[in-house]
């Protein structure tokens, strides 16, 4: 995941990311677009070739990885330097662990400009120590501005939750999900098939989620001192690649309430 001088590493991510990015050019740490170099015109073929070859043996993410260092390096010597200087995450995402929905490139994030923390299903639970001692650095270290949780369409977590299967020790995750689903069974039974219900669990499951988030002491402690923070509830779609804003954006305890009857 991320590496920090606490405990996490720094994601490396592509591209740019809409508005919510830091825009300022000496902050950035554009990635370079992969291209061949007079120097050198093998350099993106070597690396292009290794990424895009099936991996049989995990050995290989080596040999991929040392492809890929090498480009970067040869388009921007520094882009190494910059990266392992820069710390300055401005957001917190906290999504699910499908490997279809990394952050850093469905958000397009530059280096140092996102910190994660993925689980089954994007769960917050006020018992998970991992999940609070992520925030709790975010924002009282850090000094994040936006915590995002993010959700998707098609999220195999949210699924099992509806199945009614047993499906051993996850069942004792799947129970926060399930919990949601009880809490809007209403809103679930107006669904007209079982797709369309996977799809708004999938939705209320991120508010829910979010709202988890805002009630916490280190959100609240953080609010109370006068910190800037908005927590807010996405969803990204894995059929069209776009992110979806649920409407539960909060700037401070007083908006909680609003926000939730708002966006459910």
């Amino acid at each position: 995941m991320d590496k920090v001088a606490w405990f996490c590493q720094s994601m490396l991510v592509c591209a740019h990311f809409g508005r919510l990015v830091r825009t300022t050019p000496s902050r950035r740490l554009s990635r370079p677009v992969p291209a061949a170099s007079p120097a050198d015109p093998d350099v993106a073929a070597r690396a292009d070739a290794a990424y895009h070859r099936s991996v049989s043996d995990p050995s290989e993410l080596l040999e991929r990885n040392r492809a890929w260092a090498g480009s970067m390096a040869h388009q921007d010597a520094g882009y190494f330097p910059r990266l392992a200087a820069q710390q300055e995450p401005r957001y917190l995402w906290i999504g699910c662990a499908d490997s279809r929905v990394p952050a850093n490139v469905i958000a397009g994030l530059d280096p140092g400009e996102v910190f994660v923390h993925r689980n089954i299903a994007n769960v917050f639970s006020h018992t998970d120590l991992n999940a609070l001692t992520v925030l709790e650095y975010a924002v009282s270290v850090l000094k994040v501005e936006h915590v995002i949780v993010c959700g998707h369409y098609g999220c195999g977590g949210v699924n099992a939750a509806l199945d009614q299967q047993r499906h051993g020790l996850i069942d004792n995750w799947l129970r926060l999900i399930k919990d949601v689903a009880a809490k809007h069974e209403h809103v679930l039974a107006a669904a007209p098939d079982a797709a369309s219900r996977a799809e708004r669990l999938a939705e209320l499951n991120a508010i829910e989620q979010t709202r988890n988030v805002c009630t916490t002491s280190i959100v609240q402690d953080a609010w109370a001192r006068g910190q800037a923070l908005t927590v807010r509830a996405w969803i990204y779609g894995l059929n069209d690649g776009l992110l979806r804003d649920l409407g539960f954006v909060v700037r401070g305890p007083d908006e909680v309430d609003a926000a939730h009857r708002l966006s459910v």
